[in-house]
């Protein structure tokens, strides 16, 4: 049975880099990938400044000659993990090949870690990123009508977050809803239990408060989007537990996928997005309507 009040066993369900013992050449592969990735990308921009202060770049991968739309590529916003303190963006590029190949436009958001800065800093960080996206979609080639979030483990959580912003209360002038879906890739959406891991802990600062103003399962169901929740069926109890309690919290309209993915870990998740042929790869392009 979950033993929440039990640091140890926390411990063990959320440390994935102990979990899983070829994680750093799983991540220095991703690294390796996305060096690729721009070099081989001409038309990238990289760098572009989206909010003032550390961490306030993206890069942008401008669809390819498969874009489709009068008003130009679905925009693919990824956003990365690695519990809000640690990665960027530059590891991450090598998502943009095959869904550039598909059709879709790419953003790629840096934000600022803990513990120099808060998970609610980070939040609306991304925030201003989306918002950034949606006025400059057009000067890069994206539909602004047609942006999908995707996350993966602290960026799951992020995107969730994303879909239920109240966004005409950042701009008026913003959609109600600027996204047209999400996808959580092995995401967090109750921190209670983060709070209690003590080596996420000394870093992330998490009291009480800060628990309920961050925990997307908490939130009442967003009145607009969907949001896919998938984890790779090799995870740990709690992260299988935290992507069903978001169709729980949400319900079926909401979250209508829900899936423990087999034969994935918290990282093999990540080269199964890239993937044409799987699942989770095809997930995401349903989400552009390049499916």
């Amino acid at each position: 049975m979950p033993r929440h009040d039990d640091p140890l066993w926390l411990e063990a369900q959320y440390d994935n880099r102990a979990r899983v013992a070829d994680s750093p050449q799983r991540i220095a592969a991703w690294t390796q990938a996305s060096q690729a990735a721009r070099a081989g990308s001409p038309r990238a921009r990289l760098d572009l400044r989206y909010a003032p202060g550390p961490g306030g770049t993206l890069d942008v991968f401008p669809g390819g000659p498969a874009a489709t739309g009068p008003d130009g590529a679905p925009v693919l916003l990824f956003i990365h993990g690695g519990y809000w303190r640690a990665l960027a963006k530059e590891d991450f590029s090598f998502l943009a090949p095959a869904f550039n190949a598909a059709g879709a436009a790419v953003v790629v958001p840096d934000y600022a870690l803990c513990p120099k800065v808060s998970i609610e800093h980070i939040a609306l960080q991304m925030v201003q990123a989306v918002a950034w996206t949606v006025r400059h979609a057009a000067g890069f080639g994206g539909d602004a009508r047609r942006i999908v979030v995707v996350g993966h483990s602290a960026g799951g959580h992020l995107a969730a977050m994303l879909m239920a912003c109240r966004w005409r209360d950042v701009d008026p002038a913003l959609p109600a809803q600027p996204l047209a879906g999400a996808l959580a890739i092995s995401g967090l959406y109750d921190l209670e239990p983060v709070r209690r891991v003590p080596s996420l802990q000394k870093d992330l600062a998490l009291t009480p408060a800060s628990v309920r103003r961050l925990s997307p399962a908490f939130f009442p169901r967003p009145r607009q989007g969907r949001l896919c929740a998938v984890v790779g069926g090799e995870e740990s109890e709690e992260f299988l537990r935290q992507n069903q309690l978001i169709r729980d919290a949400w319900g079926p309209t909401t979250v209508p996928v829900c899936e423990a993915l087999p034969e994935l870990n918290h990282f093999t998740v990540m080269t199964a997005l890239a993937d044409p042929q799987h699942r989770l790869h095809r997930l995401a392009l349903g989400l552009l309507g390049l499916d």
